[in-house]
């Protein structure tokens, strides 16, 4: 049993309307990974910490860069690296709400897919804290858009991904341009040669830490099915027909299977989307929000497209193909069973893929569970739907279109539930907003005739 008292935040030397702020939030204990790193990060050592997504490392690190922040110096003073855009938005998102007790502090977003001019416009008013994609950033810098000679605290996050998709030059010529004497907190899911090389060329006797993911593994459910090349597709289809799960994410290797399982599980009556490489940003930020707001039962993606989405009560994670790479594998199932919850991770494997498996079992120190094709029968009537629909909103952020006033929109002026109405999602220039499916007609109905901030607005059905 953990000692409770000593994962408490008020053991840390932060600032008490930080600690206010955190039990507001509803932070009453710190996470593992929060627990191990804080102290280091806080006393403003280098660190290395190799944690899962999911884990709480936003906050371990939000926290230490806003301990060495001066709110009343408009200028940069920490940047964060991220490997997505989506990642991105959610670090911002975290840190702004970690920072709601302090003085007026700014976080800037930094991405690709979106006009350079009003992101110049945003640092010209002076930004505390930068969060972005390395290419983005660098973009900024070569300008002289961007100055970071008030830097204090650089961080790489999910920097295995950050490497994956080649941004290590992009890394180096952004950590260059960072003063010397700076802290870097970098954290991984994985830990990779690269790493090595990065903490070796730019970090100072950083202090490693790895917190196991011992409790999500013993709430996740694993089972393996034998298949043949020809069968897998249909067994996916027997998998989700069976167990019903209500959201599910689909691993593939390739793109070009992530886009024959979508046809052919659309062709079969399922909700289905693919996320992969060269999607556009309004594309991706489309398939995202249907999936997350619950309105497709699938999304089927690849490895680096699917990193930095965190999908709250995922039900089921399908390995359509086995990783070669022990690791993957885990980060994979690793997206189900979260907070407490139980989570299922069913695998599909051909015979010319079993070495793979038994490298996964090496490295979980467990067998793997196989069971029978013939125990998949079809449970519950008729096709898997997904519980709600999408709207999308012409207009979003662009406009000052916040989440509160489409749910007054809906609610107070159309009149329908609190409860009919689900996730709400404002990007830049549109608004995703999931309403159940019996009342997707007649909510876009009400929003085309009604206004929303005092404006007519454009509503169709995703």
């Amino acid at each position: 049993m953990t000692n409770t008292t000593s994962l408490a935040f008020e053991t840390l030397q932060l600032n008490p309307a930080t600690l206010a702020n955190l039990q507001q939030l509803g932070y009453l204990a710190m996470t593992p990974i929060q627990a191990a790193s804080l102290p280091t990060a806080l006393a403003g050592r280098d660190l290395i910490a190799q944690a899962q997504t999911g884990s709480g490392k936003t906050a371990a690190f939000g926290l230490a860069l806003l301990e060495r922040l001066n709110p009343r110096r408009f200028a940069v003073q920490a940047l964060v690296l991220c490997p997505t855009r989506e990642l991105a938005d959610q670090v911002a998102v975290e840190v702004r709400r970690l920072a709601r007790a302090l003085d007026n502090i700014k976080v800037v977003t930094l991405c690709g897919g979106v006009a350079l001019r009003g992101q110049r416009a945003s640092l010209e008013n002076g930004a505390h804290i930068v969060v972005g994609t390395p290419g983005r950033v660098m973009d900024h810098l070569a300008r002289g858009y961007l100055a970071l000679d008030a830097l204090s605290t650089l961080v790489l996050d999910e920097a295995d991904r950050m490497l994956d998709m080649g941004f290590l030059d992009d890394i180096v010529t952004v950590t260059k341009q960072c003063p010397p004497e700076r802290q870097t907190l970098l954290f991984s899911a994985t830990y990779p040669e690269g790493i090595d090389k990065l903490a070796k060329q730019f970090m100072r006797a950083p202090e490693q830490i790895k917190v196991a993911d011992s409790l999500a593994k013993s709430l996740i459910e694993q089972r393996f099915y034998e298949v043949t090349r020809p069968t897998r597709f249909d067994v996916v289809a027997k998998l989700l027909n069976h167990f019903r799960p209500v959201s599910t994410l689909a691993f593939c290797n390739t793109k070009q299977q992530c886009k024959d399982l979508v046809v052919y599980l659309q062709q079969q009556g399922f909700s289905a989307l693919a996320l992969y490489g060269e999607l556009e940003q309004r594309e991706r930020d489309q398939v995202l929000a249907q999936f997350a707001n619950r309105s497709a039962s699938v999304l089927v993606a690849t490895d680096v497209a699917s990193r930095g989405i965190d999908i709250k009560e995922l039900s089921a994670v399908i390995n359509v193909d086995i990783t070669p790479d022990p690791e993957v594998h885990v980060h994979r199932i690793g997206r189900t069973g979260r907070a407490g919850e139980s989570g299922l991770a069913l695998s599909l494997a051909a015979m010319y893929e079993m070495g793979a498996v038994g490298k996964i079992e090496q490295y979980q120190g467990q067998p793997s569970t196989w069971h029978q094709l013939d125990e998949l029968t079809p449970t519950g009537k008729g096709p898997l739907l997904p519980p709600m629909v999408t709207l999308q909103i012409l207009g979003g952020r662009k406009e000052k279109i916040r989440p509160g006033d489409v749910l007054g929109a809906l609610t107070a002026d159309a009149g329908f539930s609190r409860e009919q109405i689900g996730k709400i999602n404002v990007t830049e220039f549109t608004t995703f907003v999931a309403v159940q499916r019996d009342i997707a007609r007649a909510a876009m109905d009400k929003l085309n005739a009604g206004k929303v901030k005092g404006k007519s607005v454009r509503v169709r059905l995703v």
